[in-house]
């Protein structure tokens, strides 16, 4: 069993910043990959931004690269989503998630534990 706490959500004006933490308790796997979604009012979870525990490898969605980073602190099991210059239209309920890896792309691992999520709202 792993447990997910996402944090850093709020509410940013449009050309903001914040920073999410996902701290990750329980049975945690190194390996696998952490990902960052995001769910609107109305819409699908999408995948915005992934982080390989034991690869070192990053993936971002093309609406946020140059705006995002994801980051990794293994010592507190903890990653990170800087998201900067941010937008009316990435205000969503931001989640991360972990499960194991597979398939010819590493960041669309199946991804079995679930935060519960943290509000992001960016007003115009």
């Amino acid at each position: 069993q792993v447990q997910l706490v996402e944090s850093g959500g709020g509410l940013v004006q449009a050309g903001g910043s914040l920073r999410l933490s996902c701290a990750a308790s329980g049975r945690t796997r190194n390996t696998y990959p952490m990902g960052w979604f995001r769910q609107a009012p109305g819409k699908e979870r999408e995948l915005v931004a992934a982080i390989s525990w034991g690869g070192g490898s990053t993936y971002y969605a093309e609406y946020v690269k140059g705006r995002f980073t994801c980051s990794r602190d293994n010592a507190k099991n903890t990653v990170y989503l800087q998201m900067n210059s941010l937008k009316p239209e990435d205000t969503a309920v931001y989640y991360c998630a972990t499960g194991p890896a597979g398939g010819s792309r590493w960041y669309l691992a199946s991804y079995d534990y679930w935060g519960r999520g943290t509000q992001v709202t960016v007003s115009s």
